[in-house]
Formats: structure tokens, sequence, C-alpha cells
């Protein structure tokens, strides 16, 4: 085992000096009290800090009438609005543990993972709710704790179990009765008093999959969450009324901490996009709104270079030109930096990409043209930050280097240049997967490391360097986590499919699929129109997010290891 690194306080130093989330949220809420928070992006939805926390208090008044009580679960499942924040904060405030489930996942998974999660109350999108196809009854049947659903895009209550005959009827009315006799004269910033010395409960279940065997759900406490956003503000501060535009979905803790977490602690104004973040939509957001920070996955900032950028700068002249000491080299470097500033609204000092590497060509432009770019490093089951830095201090080919509060170690003989799979333990690291003690098992060492299934290197000053994967997972284009062994396993049930291998090629997921041939030397038609049907049905099974482009034949049975694995990186 490799030479353990970096350097963690005792729990009882962490608390000294991280704030808990909630005591970020104590702070600025006063600060901004009517400026504003949350909005949807050319939606009808808005709050202002004091509007968001009258919402957060409304909404624990219904949890309370619900019965709910401290710990219990609450699932939240829907697309990215103003409500959806207003409503984790509120769970989180409220006590009770948020469950967080992907809006993407099929409808048969969502039922499954409320049930799994043993959830007493969904809290449910509309676009969500309409694919869920089924009567709040038929769900309440098959989960035995839920005691209640709510909408959020009103908050009415579409199905509650039968109350007694003396308990009253749950309104929005009553439940402003309630919120009016507690503040006759409205909130103050003087009435904000948020919990914050429960550091080691439970605060949220992030499910990283939806589909086939025992669902993972990471918990993280809220130690882990405050010591994310320690080192957001460490690294990357913003203030008060910067503008975020948050594409990225909620439910993924990528987005759920930098687009929503982190920049509303520090009182800035979130516009959330309801829709699909298409390169239309986003470009006229980034121009409408200025952000003053990008978090993205790598495949948006590629995409802009390819198209806008490298066909002016590989013309021969320009590549003789670019790093001329005097005039127009530095004019040159000048003018492209500044048409990608004018991309992303202008504004931007932060442009943040995670999730996988960046094309090598584009991140040396990039610093080339001293872009303020950085490059992060996380899992959901550190909520998610492992690797980060300062702009200014990143290095090339790096994923910033170990966070505060955590470890890393490598698991090598010499950590700076033998490759091993990167450990990690610290105050962010999640407790484990909720219910299921054989992958929590499997996820760390004996001696107490999280394994992240990435190999690595590190340096002298603990920049993180990932050279390959352990593990097989997919980042889809938005951010999300794409599992090809769910989707294969699917596939591999059909007609006419003995194996297959899912792969991506230039941010499509492509199927390889050795079939059943019997006895046949070659292809037929009839084999081919089998597997456009295949292709059908299993997008039909699947969510958009994984959707495979299409099925590719393999004339050999794939290769495998002496257990009979696949040897998956052959294959791409």
């Amino acid at each position: 085992m490799g030479r353990r690194t970096g350097n963690r306080e005792t729990d009882k130093d962490n608390r000294e000096m991280t704030k808990h989330i909630f005591t970020y949220y104590n702070e600025i809420f006063p600060k901004m009290w009517d400026k504003p928070a949350l909005s949807d992006y050319n939606g009808d939805v808005s709050y202002t800090y004091c509007e968001l926390a009258e919402q957060i208090e409304k909404l624990g008044i219904l949890f309370r009438e619900l019965g709910i009580q401290k710990g219990d679960k609450i699932a939240l499942c829907g697309r990215n609005s103003s409500n959806w924040a207003a409503t984790y904060l509120a769970i989180a405030a409220y006590g009770a543990v948020i469950v967080s489930i992907l809006q993407d996942f099929a409808p048969d998974d969502i039922r499954r993972l409320v049930s799994h999660s043993d959830a007493k109350l969904l809290m449910v999108g509309p676009f969500v709710w309409k694919n869920l196809q089924a009567a709040p009854e038929d769900i309440a049947a098959k989960n035995p704790k839920l005691e209640a659903i709510v909408g959020i895009k009103d908050f009415n209550i579409i199905y509650r179990k039968s109350a007694a005959a003396s308990q009253p009827e749950i309104t929005k009315e009553s439940i402003d009765a309630i919120f009016c006799e507690k503040y006759p004269e409205g909130m103050k910033p003087s009435d904000i008093h948020y919990t914050d010395d429960n550091y080691d409960d439970l605060m949220l279940i992030n499910y990283t999959s939806g589909s086939t065997g025992a669902p993972k759900g990471v918990m993280l406490t809220y130690k882990s969450l405050s010591g994310n956003l320690y080192s957001g503000h460490t690294f990357l501060p913003n203030k008060p009324g910067d503008v975020l535009v948050s594409m990225l979905p909620l439910a993924h803790m990528f987005g759920q901490l930098a687009e929503f977490l982190f920049p509303l602690s520090g009182g800035c104004h979130i516009y959330f996009l309801a829709k699909a973040p298409t390169p239309t939509l986003l470009l006229k957001a980034f121009s409408e709104l200025h952000p003053y920070m990008i978090v993205t996955v790598p495949l948006v900032i590629e995409k802009i270079c390819k198209k806008s950028v490298f066909p002016i700068t590989n013309k021969a002249i320009f590549r003789r030109l670019w790093h001329a000491p005097f005039g127009i080299g530095p004019f040159i470097r000048k003018k492209v930096k500044t048409k990608l500033m004018n991309a992303f609204g202008g504004n931007i000092r932060y442009f943040i990409a995670g999730g996988a590497a960046v094309n090598e060509d584009v991140e040396r432009l990039l610093l080339d043209i001293h872009f303020p770019f950085v490059v992060g490093y996380g899992m959901t089951e550190c909520g998610p930050l492992i690797g980060g830095c300062y702009v200014k201090d990143f290095v090339a080919r790096s994923a910033g280097h170990i966070l505060p509060y955590n470890e890393i170690k490598i698991d090598s003989e010499d950590p700076y240049t033998q490759v091993g799979e990167i450990l990690v333990k610290g105050d962010h690291v999640m407790t484990g997967y909720y219910k299921n003690p054989e992958a929590t098992a499997a996820a760390f060492t004996e001696d107490g490391w999280l394994r992240t299934g990435d190999l690595g290197l590190i340096d002298k000053n603990l920049n993180i360097f990932i050279k390959g994967r352990n593990k097989n997972m997919i980042l889809g284009s938005t951010g999300q986590n794409i599992y090809p062994e769910e989707i294969e396993d699917k596939l591999n049930n059909m007609e006419g499919v003995v194996e297959s291998v899912v792969v991506e090629r230039e941010g499509k997921l492509v199927a390889l699929v050795f079939p059943d041939l019997k006895g046949e030397l070659e292809f037929s038609q009839s084999l081919r129109e089998m597997m456009e049907e295949n292709l059908k049905k299993l997008n039909e099974l699947l969510p958009k997010y994984s959707q495979i482009f299409k099925i590719e034949l393999q004339e050999k049975e794939f290769e495998k290891t002496p257990k009979k694995s696949i040897k998956r990186f052959l294959y791409k």
C-alpha cells in the first residue's frame, strides 16, 4: 500500500474551523433579505431570500401537519426548478432526510427507489408525476411507509393516507393560517435560526443509479456537505449578487453542490433551466444573465472549441504566430479569449469542468489564453468533491489537489511514479450505501479508505493526476452517471443477443453486440432487423440520457479474463 498523503484534523478541530451548511444560510439570508435568490429562467417562479425563508417555513409546517418526524425520509424527484431547491432546503432545515432521485430514471425505477428509501413522503414534479402513470393509491400500496404525495409545482397534496375523522384537512389556507399565527407581521431577518449543530446527522440519500441490482443510495451527513461548501468558498469564492445559471441535474451531486448549495450560501442569484440545456438555450441564458461561473462537463467547452476556435487557430499561419512573444501572438490569444468569454456571457471568473478528462488540445488552448479554467475531481460518495484548486494554481492534466479535511492515498509502492487506485478518507466521505451493506463493504478498504475506482498519481504538491478508471461508469453529456452494465443487463435478455458491451463514442452510446448466429456464417438481414427492433425496445426501457444511439454487431465473442469477465478495455 502506498504512503499516506495529505492532512486532516480531528473531527472536533474540523467543526471549529468548518461552518455548518446552515450557518452559511443563517448568515446570508438576513444579509440578502430582499435580494433575489432563486428564479426559473423564462418561468413564473422566483424567490427573494425572504420569500425563500417563508417557503421553507411553510413547508416545515406542512411536514409537521403530515406527521413527518425528524429523521424521516422524504423523496424528492422533479426537474430543476426554484421549487425543487426550496423543497430540498425545507427538508434539510426540518431535520428530515432528503432522498434525491434523478427525474430521468425510468418510472418503475423511481417507484422502486421511493420504496427502497423507506420514504414517508414523496415530493414530485409535474413532469415526473405524469410519467409515473400510476394512481396515487397504487404507489402507496406498494410503499407501506408512504404517508403522502405532494406536488412541488404548487405544493398541493396529491395523495394522503386516510386520516382520522378528528384530523383537519390540510390546505394552503390552513398552512398560511398557522404561518400567520406564528409570524403575524411576516418573517423578519431576525427569525432565521436554522439548526447548525447536527454535523453527524444523516442529511441526504442520493441514489447513483435507478436500475438493476441492489440500489446504491449514498448516505451523506451534514458534515460532508458542510466540508464541501468550505472547499468551494476557499478556492472559488463568490460574492453577494453574483449570478449563476444552473444547467446540471440538481439530483446529481455535482450540480446540487456547485450550482445550488454553494452559490446560494454566498448570496448569489441562481437561475434554473427548467428545460433541457440545449446549446441554443444555454447561449441565450449566458448572454442575458452574464453568470460569474460556469460549471459543466468537458464536452461543452470541447464542442465550442472544436466548432468555433480550432478551425481558425489550426490554420498554418495562426500556429506559427500563436506563440510569438510580442505583438501579434498576444493579440491573437487575447482575441480568442475574448471570443470564448463572450460566448459564456462575458463575466465569468471561473469555468469548472468535472466528471471526465478534458481533451488535451482544448486544455492547452485554454491555458495558453489564460482562460479562468480549472478541473475538479469528485464522486457522489464524497458529496462530491475530492480535488480542486485556485484557478491560478491549476496544473495541466491534473484534477486539482486534495481538498481540506480529507486525505488521499495512492495504492502503489510509490504514489509519485507508480500508478495505483486513488483512495480517500475524510469528512466529505459517505457513511455508506443505504440498506446495502455488501456494496458498502466493497467500497472501503479494511482500514477505512474509500475506493474511488480511479487510477492515478500525485505530485509533491498533492496535485492529482488521473491515469485511468478502474470502474466502468460513463459520464453523460449533462452530468448524469451512466452504468453500462445496467444497460447491458437489459439488452442481453433480448432476442438474438448473446452478450454486449456499451461504449461511448463522441458523446453517444453504442452497444456492441455478439449475436446468436444460429449456425449462420454471416449477419443476415433478418438479424439486423431484429437488432433494430431490440434497439427500439431497449430505449423504451431507458431514460433519455442513457439511450443507445446504435447497435453494432461483432463477428467474434468478446475476449474474457480467466474469471470470464469481458475485457472491456479492449472495446471502444
